[in-house]
């Protein structure tokens, strides 16, 4: 039998917190121990969930890679084509862990109306597109389809569309300029099949869904010549890797660009998000420790006199401060149980609810704050704090080898 593991389930039975001294003392450090691990897990999950949707919307729009001709010079607009005829396309088994690719081609116009103009970058997409990845973006309408014959649908933002005066069904002419200026532009008109919304400005500001047979044909393509592919792979954390990988196995004349890169102010931006969530977690265990701190000489005060006997007794001094960190592991888990059950329930209520809302959705590219935590994180996370305040009490309970047996019987 585990002897100081006894003795500490019977003061835990007997009531130990129960006393009038102490009940106040422990009842506190419970509570810093639930908050504390409530506003880890807040932290964590509302930093990750940022992360992970601006990620998706800028991914969904421009894949994680883009392979191009150097000679584009990472322009927005597609100028020298690349054919379609790559060992990685139109599967992608050159590299492992890619998960999709599609060929694409940009070409910027201007939008004209009977009452005003818009500049815009028309994205040419086939039937290799993938629309699952903008599904949750259509707020009206419906996906545009480019399967079959070349036909004038498009896909416009609602920034777009309200600056224009336009609603889905509606009709409009584009105006795109060839490379000679002496030559007329090329003149097309569209159709409004679907709205969408990113929450990107520098996306929806400027970005048409169009077929690309267009784009090739104004730019006297064949259907074999486009202007870059998109890349998707399976983990966004692989994406440096995986560019050099996919840079190394293509052609020498093709360049690879990932999208950390393309939109590096953001993701520096992101990136701050785990400084916060590394502080938070930091000053949330240090207070939880305090307290325990505080706790654990609390219950040594009261237990001078059992302390006393037990020395007496011949029991050892690291046999006694175990008694205690099992008294102050057991009060760290209450207070570990009550968060976690709070915390996860806010966490669920806000994913599946979205009760709360970000004051200017502009600031962070979307309406309400994202959630994301996974079972691995939750569990990592309660080890590390059970383990880091463990450690902060084993220098305050060093002090019972300072208790005399003699003294410590007298003491009341």
């Amino acid at each position: 039998m585990n002897l100081e593991y006894f003795i500490a389930k019977r003061l835990i039975r007997g009531g130990a917190d129960k006393i009038s001294i102490s009940a106040p003392i422990i009842k506190i450090a419970i509570a810093a121990i639930a908050l504390g691990i409530l506003m880890m897990l807040i932290a964590i999950a509302t930093g990750t969930g940022l992360k992970v949707k601006i990620r998706e919307k800028v991914t969904a729009f421009n894949g994680h890679i883009q392979i191009y001709n150097y000679d584009n010079n990472n322009s927005d607009v597609s100028v020298v084509p690349v054919s379609t005829q790559q060992d990685f396309y139109p599967e992608f088994n050159i590299v492992d862990e890619v998960a999709h690719v599609q060929a694409v081609a940009k070409k910027a116009g201007v939008i004209r109306t009977e009452n005003t103009f818009e500049g815009m970058i028309a994205k040419g997409v086939g039937k290799d597109f993938n629309w699952k990845v903008l599904e949750e973006y259509l707020v009206e309408g419906k996906l545009p389809k480019y399967d079959g014959e070349l036909n004038d649908e498009v896909l416009m933002s609602r920034i777009m569309a309200n600056r224009l005066q336009l609603k889905t069904g509606d009709t409009f002419y584009a105006v795109f300029f060839k490379d000679d200026s002496d030559k007329l532009p090329n003149q097309r008109k569209f159709k409004i099949t679907g709205v969408y919304d990113s929450g990107f400005e520098e996306i929806d500001g400027v970005l048409v869904l169009v077929d690309i047979r267009h784009i090739q044909r104004m730019n006297k393509w064949e259907s074999n010549q486009v202007g870059n592919f998109e890349v998707f792979l399976d983990d966004f954390d692989a994406i440096e890797d995986k560019t050099k990988d996919i840079y190394g196995k293509t052609l020498s004349d093709l360049d690879t660009q990932n999208i950390k890169n393309k939109y590096f102010r953001i993701f520096e931006w992101v990136g701050l998000f785990d400084f916060n969530i590394a502080l938070i977690i930091g000053i949330m265990i240090i207070v939880a420790g305090i307290n325990m701190i505080t706790a654990l000489l609390v219950l040594i005060l009261e237990r001078t006199q059992m302390i006393g006997i037990l020395k007496a007794l011949g029991a050892a001094n690291w046999s006694i401060r175990k008694v205690f960190l099992y008294n102050a592991t057991y009060l760290i888990g209450i207070g570990l149980f009550w968060g976690n059950l709070i915390g996860l329930g806010i966490i669920w209520l806000q994913s599946k609810y979205k009760l709360f809302k970000f004051p200017n959705p502009k600031e962070y590219y979307i309406e309400y704050i994202p959630v994301h935590i996974d079972l691995w994180t939750v569990i990592l996370l309660n080890i590390g704090v059970l383990v880091l305040c463990l450690l902060m009490l084993l220098l305050p309970s060093y002090i019972i080898t300072k208790i005399t047996p003699v003294k410590a019987i007298k003491f009341e």
